[in-house]
Parts: C-alpha cells; structure tokens; sequence
C-alpha cells in the first residue's frame, strides 16, 4: 500500500486555502426554516405508531437493484449477529429527505434513516437526530476528515460506511486513437475536448441540470479555482461557470448538460456519445458491463499545473432519528456500528468502488483496486459541501442549481451568480 495514502487519504479535511486565494464571506440563510420547524415539532414528539419489538425499519436510497441487493445482504448479515430482523425501505434518493419529512409529521420515522451527508444536517439542526457517540459508536480508525463529515456543530450524528468524490474518466481507445494525452489542467481539457468532438462525439460530458448532480459537479472547478460556497458571485466563482460555458461555446458538451443527470451522464459515455466525462466511482460496475469499453480514470483537471484538484465528498450517513425511544434507539445505534464496521465496509466498498470510510479498510481496499488510485488521491484533498455551512448548504446549492440553467442558456455567467448569491443570502 502507497505510503502517502496511509497519511493523507481519508484524511479530507477542506483546505485551509488555497493557491489561487479566497473571496469574501458572507452569512448564508437557510431556507430550511420549515423543515426544521417540522422536524422539532413532530419527530422529536415521539414515535406514533406500534413497533414491533424485533424489527427494525432502514430506509435508504438503494433503488438500484445491485445496491439493494448488497444492503439486504449486509443487513442480513447484522441481523443475525444482534438477534433482530432489519428491513430496508429504499426510496429514490431525491426523496429521502421529503419522505423523513412526511414520516415525522405522522410520528411513524424509521429507526435508521441514510441521509445524503448534505442533507444531515436539516434533521441534525432540528435535534432530529441523536449523537451516536451516546449510542456506543466509535470513532477511533475513522478519520478526521470523515467523522467531520458525519457531524454538524461538533456533533457525530452520521456514520459513512465508504465515501466518494469525483473524477475525470476517459475512453482510452478514443484518445489513444487521436494521440492525445489525458489533459491535466484547464487549457489542456479545453484543447482536448474540442479536438475529441466529432460528429455525434462531444470531448466531455458532465451533469449542469438543475439538481443537486449538477451542483455536486461544479464543486471542483469552483473550489480547484479558488472559489467559495459564501461568496458566489466572486470573481473566482465567475470564472469556473465561465470555464463550464467556454466548453458549451466550442460544442465540446451538448446543449443537453443542462438537464443531465450524473447517471445520463454515463449513460453518453457508454454509448459512445462522449470521449470523456466528469463521474465518480459508482457508475464504475456499469462501466465494466461492456467489455469492449477500455476507460481509465484521472484527477479531475485544474486551473493550472500544481494545483490541487479539490472535488466534493460525497456518500451517504447511517443516522438515528430522535424518536423518543431510547431502547429502540440503543437497537438502533448497534445496526449502525455494525453496517459501518471494518468488515462491512470493505464488503460494500469491494461491492460499490466506493472508498472505505474506515482507514483500516481502505487500506485493504487499495491494495485490491489499484487501478482506482486516481479516485483515492482525489478523495484525499476532497471537501465536505456542509463543512462550511451547515444545513445552509441547501441554500447555496438551489441558488447555484438556478445560475447554471440561467448562465448555460445565455445569460451571463456574473449575473446569473450574483442573482444566486441574493437567493443564498436571503432565502428567496
């Protein structure tokens, strides 16, 4: 195993600054006022409904059959190990905080909710969650990065079985076929993009659309630029949108990015409609369903030689909902500890191309897929969305989802951020 990956990834703590510098900060007003009223006045009244003693309820968003199948598995597995039975109710993953939602107005929240790491922090703010240190949960191999990752104020209230961020993923045979190399930074993605794009081939494909895909997506051209989340319409922030629209003017990308999803997005690359695009390592199993494809997997590009491609920490937290029930709860929290530990979480990294949240694990993980080192050493400078704002989070990112449909469609990259700024800032 690489030396450099025992001492610094995982670690993905968000860079004190960068080279290129950091704009103005400003206070971020969550919209989530609402949501946390909900949550408070319903969730934390109590559990309406009768339980049965030995069942425990998960609901996550594993709507993809292999990932279902995998969490059923695992499930299983720490059923028997604690004496219970565990379900799983998966739920399309844009549906998961709305469903919390509506389940804590009828009292009726299951005993362990998956959360988007994003949107922890609505319930966390809320009290909605408990802390699972109080529950027996260990933090001792995970590291800093990733326990603060699963925490809001200070508090452990998610724990990540693996995480992920993204990557620049390329058709081999396509550039090898032209000569080119993989492009390393700004200039060099641009020249290659447009040298790729060839009757009904784009150079990239990558997802704009108005969704949380899209922002998740720009993360790493706005923080590798030395952009900020509390200053949008900074000049550094200006110039990452203006880069995504110079590669919309070559024709490099399709006019169809603004309604991309990540997983439209693979979907192009498989078929040949895109020489490369932006992805993370869940779409790594499709991939590897057409052998005929040879792709490999590099750093995303930055700004300039030297550096740091910074990319956003993506994955999922394993939570406890404050249901008022401490015996469940206590269930509750053991289900968790043993669905995030060392075991099964290389189980599900191996499964998934997900990177191990425990460090021991991610060890072994890499040793066993080295061919995913681009993505490890991605993780490793990669950046929480939340660690700066909290569930404010969730502002800044409508406000962003709005600027790309605006700016991708004509309007100026520096008015379309400085509209998102207002909406972030005053919640409207």
């Amino acid at each position: 195993m690489s030396k450099r990956f025992t001492s610094l990834a995982l670690t993905a703590h968000p860079p004190a600054a960068t080279r290129r510098g950091r704009g103005r900060s400003r206070r971020v007003l969550a919209p989530f006022t609402a949501a946390s009223v909900l949550v408070a006045g319903a969730a934390l009244a109590g559990c309406g409904q009768q339980r049965d003693a030995g069942t425990y309820t998960v609901m996550n968003s594993s709507t993809d059959e292999s990932y279902h199948r995998w969490d059923a598995e695992a499930m299983a597995r720490c059923g028997k190990e604690l004496g219970v039975t565990i379900e799983q109710q998966s739920v399309p993953a844009a549906q998961v905080m709305t469903k919390a939602l509506r389940m804590a107005s009828s009292k009726s929240l299951p005993d362990i909710v998956q959360f988007d790491a994003s949107e922890m922090p609505t319930f966390a703010d809320a009290g909605g969650l408990v802390d699972l240190r109080t529950l027996g949960l260990s933090t001792e191999d995970i590291p800093d990065g990733i326990v603060d990752f699963g925490s809001y104020k200070g508090t452990y209230y998610g724990a990540a079985r693996s995480v992920n961020t993204l990557a620049l993923f390329y058709n081999k045979d396509v550039l090898d076929e032209a000569g080119l190399d993989v492009p390393t930074t700004w200039d060099e993605l641009r020249r290659t993009a447009k040298e790729l794009t060839e009757g009904k081939r784009y150079g990239l494909a990558l997802s704009a659309g108005g969704a949380e895909d899209g922002v998740f997506q720009f993360t790493p051209f706005m923080w590798s630029n030395g952009g900020d989340e509390t200053d949008l319409d900074g000049p550094k922030v200006v110039e990452a949108l203006d880069y995504w629209k110079s590669l919309l003017k070559d024709r490099s990308l399709s006019k169809s990015t603004v309604n991309w999803t990540q997983a439209d997005v693979n979907d192009q690359f498989m078929a040949g409609n895109a020489a490369m695009m932006i992805n993370g390592p869940w779409q790594v199993e499709t991939l590897n369903s057409d052998k005929s494809l040879h792709w490999g997997i590099a750093p995303i590009p930055v700004p300039e030689a030297g550096d740091d491609s910074v990319g956003p920490l993506g994955g999922a937290v394993l939570t406890v909902p404050n249901t008022g029930d401490e015996g469940r709860e206590k269930t509750a929290g053991k289900i968790v500890a043993c669905l995030s530990s060392e075991k099964e979480q290389l189980t599900y990294a191996l499964n998934s191309w997900m990177v191990p949240a425990n460090a021991k694990a991610a060890a072994v993980w890499r040793e066993k897929v080295p061919e995913l080192d681009s993505l490890a050493d991605q993780v490793a400078v990669a950046r929480s969305r939340t660690a700066k704002l909290g569930a404010g989070w969730s502002s800044v990112s409508l406000a962003l989802q709005s600027a790309f449909q605006s700016a991708l469609t004509g309007q100026s990259s520096e008015t379309a951020l400085k509209r998102a700024q207002q909406r972030a800032t005053s919640g409207n």
